[in-house]
């Protein structure tokens, strides 16, 4: 399970980077180009991505069963 999240957590940093430059104009040959609303949605993306990661590395602490 903590391997899926640090994957999907990865690919939402990965293409918010990638909407949030296309956003800002930095990434040309796109219709996000320029766009104010690829920014955001880039920005959400990359917030939410770190949530996801912080979450796999410190809900997974708690989760192991105790040592016999």
């Amino acid at each position: 399970m903590r391997v899926a999240q640090v994957i999907g957590a990865a690919v939402l940093i990965v293409v918010g980077t990638v909407w949030t430059f296309q956003g800002y104009g930095t990434l040309k040959g796109s219709f996000m180009t320029g766009s104010p609303v690829w920014f955001w949605i880039g920005l959400a993306c990359v917030a939410a991505g770190v949530v996801v990661l912080v979450l796999a590395f410190v809900g997974s602490r708690g989760s192991a069963p105790p040592r016999t």
